[in-house]
């Protein structure tokens, strides 16, 4: 979605400037920490012990997040170096968020003897939310913009609103789960992680307007582009999703 003369400042304070991406940023780590502490004292897992891990994730997150974008963006970063810490100027990667979080967790999990699988499916729904906010503020920043499409009765598609609606998905298909199945730990996570990985792969990237891989096609009626680098990944991260389902509960049932 692209909107003329759009702003990605809220507000001013003099030099600091309130922006739309570190708002929902912000938001974003305010509900996913209180769900995380809702959900994990129904465990009876100790609530300090919960804030320290959920503190110490979010910020594994955000650097992860970061790091791969600024890895998978070089070429701008390396004649920018003093834009790398500007994360309100946007460029987070989700798959870095999860893998920078998913490692932070897990850590945190085996210090305090918390089962990992239960702490993984507990973050899934704020790691839904933060997907669903960071998109609209991609929307203030102008970023992630769709690809133009001739057959569509506006310009582009909004690949921002596909992202969220992505995220809105992922959201109502865990609570589904939660309610209709009894899976074990890390299944729910899982469950999720396979979703986004075809979401993300199938609807999001071949509608965005990104480079294309050594070998692409582009269809400018349609505004529909393969391969990215994540529609190629997406076959193997599914795979890898599945394959831990799998395995989450084939150990938790014979354990």
């Amino acid at each position: 979605m692209f909107i003329e003369e759009i702003s990605p400042i809220i507000f001013t304070i003099g030099p600091l400037a309130v922006r739309w991406y570190g708002l929902m940023v912000a938001i974003s780590a305010i509900l996913g920490t209180h769900l995380f502490l809702k959900y994990g004292k129904k465990f009876g897992m100790n609530e300090d012990k919960l804030l320290n891990i959920t503190i110490l994730t979010i910020l594994g997150a955000l650097v992860g997040a970061r790091a791969l974008f600024v890895l998978t963006n070089w070429g701008f970063y390396s004649v920018n170096p003093h834009e790398i810490i500007r994360v309100d100027h946007g460029g987070l990667a989700f798959h870095g968020a999860i893998m920078g979080g998913f490692l932070t967790a897990w850590v945190m999990a085996k210090r305090y003897s918390f089962n990992f699988g239960v702490i993984s499916d507990l973050a899934v729904p704020g790691i839904s939310i933060t997907y669903m906010l960071i998109r609209i503020a991609n929307i203030f920043n102008q970023e992630l913009l769709g690809r133009t499409a001739d057959l569509l009765p506006f310009e582009r598609h909004p690949a921002q609103i596909y992202g969220f609606l992505n995220g809105l998905s992922m959201l109502l298909f865990h609570n589904y789960l939660v309610r209709n199945r009894g899976y074990k730990p890390g299944g729910y996570f899982w469950a999720f992680f396979l979703v986004y990985s075809f979401l993300r792969g199938f609807i999001e990237e071949t509608f965005r307007e990104m480079p294309l891989s050594l070998w692409g096609y582009v269809n400018e009626a349609w505004g529909a582009g393969f391969f990215s680098l994540i529609q190629l990944m997406t076959p193997a991260l599914m795979l890898l999703a599945w394959w831990m389902f799998k395995r989450s509960q084939a150990v938790c049932k014979d354990s």
